[in-house]
């Protein structure tokens, strides 16, 4: 049978559990306080946790949070009294999986016991059904059949249904965006809002007015009150894109929401609580940030909980000829053009290519193949001509393996791949920045030695959603 985990500072109600729980065939663990029950957690496999909210010390809620981030997928039932229902349904939206209100009939508790158990049960069996027969994890908009992007969708699918804050790291363009829409639709959240807000596409001034709204009049211009991000993805999910680039001083407000899920709207003095799950994503190495003091340690931490990596295409390259059929049924549908995939040169074509841009640039690979396409004729295929790639200048040979080649100096050097970047993106600024690994500010100070108009916000209306 099961080993349940009972936590209450009421040495009667709990020996009583302990004794009516032992006759029903289950192992008990017992616990008079959240910080000995953490403890036994840690020591021993549980199955189910039953908690009081009221405890001394550490409280219910409190407890769950930590016992959820210790075991993601642990089953947790809350005891509660009838006055403070309002605290139960906060302990549903934290994790709980179920409530009782006290007083309660031990067979009450029983029966839920019971059904939590089994819902756990199913959720494993089908876990290791998926694990045996090769089963893949599916998701819409989402083409990942390579190893490495199971292993990605196999921890997206353990990771929704918790509270717990995810960051989301990878290069430009690999699709972080819609692993965090999965993560939202795919938790208990799904009901609420799914608010994004892309850091590097907002100006430093606008920023922390855009996560956390203003009073009327707090600033020129500020005409009448604004929510913001915060406020409007209550209940929900927020999706903070390029967290790496937000600057120190909004960072520690985002470590009071993370902390304490509370904060003041620019300008004001009301004091909001909010209940969001953040979900962050990075194309930087936050660590090194860290080193260069760019970052704050205890909100890297914090955002920390759950890291989910997303490989660069050109380390799953088993996925390029599903992902440019899926690319090619869209835009083919769009353009009105029945073609009927891609020829075998094409497609050898796009697997030999390394694909700086990652998925993102495949998808605009495809979009431009097809409107090059003669799709007129019938059963129509996309031809090795159509595959337009988007090749980095040549180099000059560097005779005697030398690191540069001859008569180029390191200043060059870095400016003619700064160029490059800024081509690759079109001009967008911010999208040459992160395709480079820089900050906006690091970004900007090179473009200003270049005399390539650097004292200028490095942004551009039309910054493309990062990803």
């Amino acid at each position: 049978m099961a080993t349940i985990l009972l936590v209450d500072d009421e040495p009667k109600m709990l020996r009583l559990l302990e004794l009516q729980l032992g006759q029903a065939g289950y192992t008990t663990l017992a616990a008079p306080d959240a910080e000995r029950a953490l403890t036994l957690l840690g020591e021993h496999p549980v199955d189910l946790v039953v908690t009081d909210l009221r405890l001394p010390g550490m409280d219910g809620l409190a407890f769950l949070h930590a016992a959820k981030r210790l075991s993601p997928a642990l089953p947790v039932v809350v005891m509660t009294a009838h006055g403070t229902v309002e605290t139960a349904v906060e302990a549903m939206k934290a994790g709980a999986s179920d409530y009782v209100l006290k007083p309660f009939p031990l067979e009450e508790l029983r029966l839920v016991i019971e059904k939590e158990l089994a819902v756990a049960g199913l959720r494993q069996e089908n876990q290791s059904l998926r694990e045996a027969l090769g089963q893949r994890y599916d998701y819409p908009n989402i083409v990942g059949r390579s190893p490495r992007m199971q292993e990605v969708l196999a921890l997206v699918e353990r990771v929704a249904p918790t509270h717990s804050t995810v960051l989301l790291g990878g290069e430009s363009g690999v699709g972080k965006d819609l692993i965090a829409r999965a993560l939202h639709q795919h938790s208990r959240r799904a009901a609420g809002p799914f608010i994004k807000i892309n850091s590097t596409a907002i100006p430093e001034s606008l920023l922390e007015s855009e996560l956390f709204g203003y009073e009327k009049g707090a600033f020129t211009g500020a005409v009448r009150s604004k929510p913001g991000k915060f406020e409007l993805a209550d209940q929900g999910t927020l999706f903070l894109d390029e967290i790496g680039d937000v600057p120190l001083a909004i960072q520690v407000k985002l470590l009071r929401v993370l902390q304490e899920r509370e904060f003041e709207r620019l300008g004001g003095t009301k004091t909001l609580k909010v209940d969001v799950r953040l979900i962050a994503a990075t194309n930087r190495n936050l660590r090194a940030a860290l080193e260069e003091g760019s970052f704050r340690e205890d909100l890297y931490y914090r955002l920390n909980v759950v890291p989910i990596d997303l490989p660069p295409l050109r380390q799953h390259k088993q996925d390029i000829p599903a992902l440019a059929e899926f690319f090619l049924a869209r835009f083919a549908a769009a353009a009105g053009k029945p073609l009927a995939g891609l020829a075998p040169a094409a497609l050898a074509k796009l697997m030999d290519f390394d694909w700086p841009g990652n998925v993102r640039e495949l998808e605009n690979v495809i979009e431009r193949a097809v409107a090059l396409s003669d799709g007129d004729r019938r059963e129509a295929r996309v031809q090795e001509e159509d595959i337009r790639l988007e090749l980095a200048p040549a180099r000059p040979a560097a005779p005697g393996g030398a690191l540069l080649p001859a008569g180029w100096t390191l200043e060059k050097w870095e400016q003619e791949v700064i160029r490059d970047a800024l081509r690759r993106a079109q001009g967008n600024k911010s999208q040459a920045a992160r395709l480079l690994g820089l900050s906006r500010n690091a970004f900007r100070y090179r473009l200003s030695t270049m005399g390539e108009g650097g004292e200028g916000d490095p942004d551009s209306p039309d910054a493309p959603e990062g990803g």
